[in-house]
């Protein structure tokens, strides 16, 4: 591809002297100006050097003339192309320019870039090289609380704990204890886990004392959710797949509605806190034999 570029751009030069005779103005070759700024050289160069293709040899003033090129810069443009091979110095008492055949111009453009893109993957090698082992050092260092995350804010606790029951992949744990983040007869999407995954929360009595809260509860047992009952729980408790703990902390100082809930991360404090899960769990009465313990839930 780049030899066929080479070769039609060579031509085009060729036919620009050919078609103008005895001058090439650059002026009115904008396209192989185009292509000769696109190998490299500067709008000056290429200009220059098209005009240097209308006769055997220029002084600098016929260049400048020629190509539009500002007297007060000619003599640098100039030398720049007899710098990178496309063009000659010819001594006299007038020095003057002649331009080296667009084939070989052309191919020393091209070195000139393979040379460059040469050393550009050398210095991309060293780079990496020195890179690299600091990438796989510092993959091996992590933040040891990544895996914690605290929230405060009601919305984004809703948010979070609706997020972690669309990720169960096997087994729920709950312990619903108010103040809620959702109300159990406004949490479909528990609803949706507990239809399709092992599901079970221990809820404390004070869900009888209202019958809202008390038929979302039937709810998720109807949907296939274990359910067992005590008088208190010691905290908020989600357990998602012996993997992930999300719990609750209030205030032992501030309002009892200032709510801290933590997620965490971690395997081993999943197992633990499933151990004290199950503890409840056993001595926790089902739904009927503790409506029949409170009173009020009779009437539900």
């Amino acid at each position: 591809m780049v030899s066929r570029y080479c070769e039609r751009l060579s031509c085009a030069i060729l036919l620009d002297t050919t078609f103008r005779g005895s001058y090439c103005s650059a002026m009115d070759r904008p396209r192989t100006v185009g292509q000769l700024t696109r190998l490299g050289l500067t709008s000056y160069e290429a200009r220059a050097y098209v005009a240097l293709m209308g006769r055997d040899s220029f002084t600098a003033a016929q260049v400048a003339r020629e190509a539009g090129v500002p007297r007060q810069r000619i003599y640098d443009v100039l030398g720049s192309l007899v710098e990178k091979g496309l063009a000659g110095a010819r001594p006299g008492s007038v020095v003057k320019y002649a331009a080296t055949d667009p084939d070989l111009a052309v191919q020393q453009l091209l070195g000139l870039h393979r040379t460059q893109l040469s050393n550009l993957e050398h210095q991309a090698a060293a780079v990496i090289d020195e890179l690299s082992p600091l990438f796989q050092a510092g993959q091996l260092h992590t933040d040891p609380l990544e895996y914690i995350e605290v929230l405060r804010d009601p919305g984004t606790i809703n948010a979070r704990f609706t997020e972690l029951q669309a990720s169960v992949k096997d087994e729920i744990l709950v312990f619903t204890k108010p103040p809620y983040a959702k109300p159990p007869q406004e949490n479909i999407e528990g609803l949706n886990v507990a239809e399709s995954h092992k599901a079970r929360s221990v809820y404390e009595f004070s869900i009888f004392d209202d019958p809202a809260t008390t038929a979302g509860v039937r709810r998720f047992i109807e949907s296939g959710e274990g359910a067992r009952f005590v008088p208190i729980l010691p905290l908020k408790l989600v357990i998602i797949d012996e993997t992930i703990v999300m719990f609750g902390m209030q205030d032992p100082v501030g309002d009892q509605s200032d709510l801290t809930i933590v997620v965490v991360e971690h395997p081993s404090l999943a197992t633990v806190l499933k151990t004290a899960f199950n503890a409840y769990w056993d001595r926790g009465l089902t739904f009927e034999d503790a409506a029949r313990r409170v009173p009020a839930a009779a009437r539900a």
